[in-house]
């Protein structure tokens, strides 16, 4: 059966990545789009594109009748899931073929005995496959703790929540049950034991109709934030120290795979021990996210085998071998210094130079982005923007190279983990291996999540940032415009620009630049470019601005900057105690009332943004004396959603 047209189930970097390799393969494209993706570069990808009327999942992607008559309005014979949202759903996957259409995806009943986590684990075990015992959540006891709540139904890192505390337990799986409700429509979840330190391995399988199966290659996903995979990369280091364990793993898939009759691509999720022991975690029937790393380390385009197998074509008997280094980061509007709290607003600038959606065949930087320049990122979806990765000979020069492509590339407007991802592969303990799930923790997220851009070079920018401010100004001032930015011809106080916690002074006069930072001299000022010599060093610097944001961007990395107004505004002050927005959302719930008195700490609701819970906490000892929302209120952020007053009530 040959496909000609193909609507993609999904949004985003999946969607276009797999319009990239329709378009290679000479079939037709088809888009949907929910009203808040209208502008999406995955809709200007496509041949022709299809509105699912409204904003939220679902009313728009996980609606699959309108998804399906999508396709036949457009005239498509396949749909492709992406991942996500239908990509698992059995019954949706049974309405497709219904209508007549492909389904680029495993068999039906293949999803079905794999969607339920809980039963899948029932069918690995009996199977021969390592597999970590479900708990009773009535009979955990303190001895078993720490324990995992996870959904039965979906992945991503929703619906899952880590319990320490016994007493914690039954608000926990509320809170999963909830997530997971809002996420995958099925609140079911299940319970097991956590294990700290474990490293989360992965092998993908590609198997065909015919009974071919491969295990193409094994993935490490142990760096992880919100039981979410952060930093992904093929081959595993943990399994290229143990000898035979690839062998193990492989064969632990294969057996998966077959005892479902699985056809498609497909992975079969382990978390291991530092010993090489390893139990099943989960299938997922569909691509993966982290798949592009597994593409460059074996030259295979997945998506297009996807595409031959849907369509009846056979494997080769013998599977692909596998070559260098791969790795791939995900790039999310968030941020991790604030407990990773989502981002949303206005992309003002996107560049990271590289391939886009190739499968690379030597070594460089691929680049598959769901946003552009100008994108703006909504509440509605998952934060994430763009995956880059990289591919060399060996792990340490992909890492390095991965790290100064991110350092070099242009992201203004909306915050993001860019630093993060940047101090991550420069890591003493990622370089040499030791990757495990607990590795913010271990090696602290405070000090990961700051600028990599410290110090002197910091002070550089910021000093580039006001001279460019200086010239800006000078620019489109009425009067004098045609005089040097900050010049004087006698002497004066020194010029001041204050950018969050940084004060920059300097005197431009007949003498030059006059400034704090000892052996810098000017060589050129204009309103978006500062060349400044450090110490015999001459170095450019590209300076934006979008309202009181300045970015400057050099070969010593990008600097995010807060100008800081002359004087405060009084009307943006706030009450002490104030508990404000730190994103706009949902409240979903609620857990105190006004007049209550409340301790430090204390969860006083939960919002609601990008499919995942959010709690705010009260921030001192003291009495609830404000309230503001209710259950099911949106909210802008800064919104000042309640006031902690410090004392006892009277």
């Amino acid at each position: 059966m040959t496909v000609s047209s193909v609507l993609v189930a999904n949004r985003g970097e999946i969607a276009r990545r797999v319009f990239a390799t329709a378009r290679a393969e000479g079939i037709a494209t088809v888009a949907v789009f929910s009203d808040a993706d209208a502008d999406s570069p995955h809709v200007r990808d496509a041949d022709v594109a299809v509105r699912l009327p409204g904003n939220a999942s679902n009313e728009t992607y996980l609606r699959g009748d309108l998804v399906i008559a999508a396709a036949v309005q457009a005239g498509a014979d396949a749909i492709h899931p992406g991942y996500g949202f239908l990509s698992e759903n059995a019954d949706f996957a049974q309405q497709v073929q219904n209508a007549g259409l492909t389904w680029i995806g495993p068999p039906v009943k293949a999803i079905e005995l794999m969607g339920s986590k809980v039963e899948s684990k029932r069918m690995m075990s009996d199977a021969g496959v390592p597999v970590l015992t479900q708990l009773d959540p009535a009979n955990v006891t303190e001895n078993e703790l720490p324990v995992l709540v996870k959904a039965s139904a979906g992945g991503g890192g929703r619906g899952m929540r880590i319990v320490r505390e016994l007493a914690d337990l039954e608000t926990e799986i509320e809170a999963a049950q909830r997530e997971s409700l809002s996420a995958f429509g099925d609140s079911t979840v299940f319970v097991e034991r956590y294990i700290e330190t474990g490293r989360h391995i992965e092998v993908q399988v590609m198997a065909d109709r015919h009974g071919t199966v491969w295990a193409v290659g094994e993935r490490e996903c142990s760096i992880q934030r919100r039981h979410q995979k952060v930093v992904e990369e093929a081959p595993s280091p943990l399994v290229e120290r143990i000898d035979g364990m690839r062998d193990r793993l492989f064969d632990a898939a294969r057996l998966a795979t077959e005892a479902i009759g699985y056809e498609g691509a497909g992975t079969v999720e382990f978390l291991a021990d530092e010993k090489g022991n390893f139990f099943f975690l989960e299938m997922n029937t569909r691509l993966q996210v982290e798949h592009p790393v597994t593409e460059c380390t074996t030259g295979l385009d997945l998506v297009a085998l996807q595409i031959l197998v849907a369509g009846g074509g056979a494997l080769p008997a013998e599977q692909p071998g596998s070559r260098g280094h791969s790795i791939e980061v995900r790039l999310y509007a968030e941020d991790p210094a604030q407990d990773w709290q989502p981002q949303s607003g206005i992309v003002h600038r996107f560049d990271i130079p590289g391939a886009t959606f190739e499968v690379l065949g030597r070594a460089g930087i691929r680049v598959d982005s769901g946003i552009g320049t100008g994108s703006v990122i909504g509440t509605y979806y998952d934060p994430m923007l763009a995956k880059v990765i990289s591919f060399a000979p060996t792990r340490a020069q992909a890492a390095n190279r991965l790290a100064k492509s991110l350092q070099r590339a242009t992201i203004h407007g909306v915050k993001t983990n860019r630093d993060l991802l940047v101090n991550v592969l420069q890591h003493p303990a990622f370089l040499a291996g030791d990757t495990d799930t607990a590795f913010f923790e271990t090696h602290g997220l405070d000090s990961l999540a700051q600028s990599p851009v410290q110090g002197r070079d910091l002070q550089l920018s910021a000093l580039a940032a006001a001279l460019a401010d200086a010239a800006h100004n000078r620019e489109i001032a009425r009067v004098n415009s045609g005089l040097p930015s900050g010049w004087r011809n006698l002497p004066s106080q020194p010029q001041r620009k204050s950018y969050d916690d940084i004060t920059v002074e300097y005197t431009l006069g007949r003498y030059g630049l006059t400034t704090d930072l000892d052996g810098v001299s000017l060589v050129e000022h204009t309103p978006n470019r500062v060349v400044l010599v450090d110490g015999g060093l001459r170095r450019a610097f590209s300076v934006s601005r979008y309202g009181s944001q300045v970015f400057v961007d050099s070969s010593l990395g990008s600097v995010r900057l807060n100008r800081i107004p002359r004087f405060s505004d009084p009307t943006e002050d706030v009450a002490a105690g104030s508990l404000l927005a730190p994103m706009p959302g949902s409240v979903v719930r609620v857990a105190a009332a006004q007049g209550d008195t409340v301790t430090a700490g204390q969860p006083i609701l939960m919002l609601e943004a990008m499919k995942m819970e959010h709690t705010v906490f009260s921030p001192t000892d003291g009495v609830l004396s404000e309230l503001n929302v209710t259950a099911g209120q949106q909210v802008e952020v800064g919104a000042v959603l309640a006031v902690v007053t410090e004392g006892e009530q009277q």
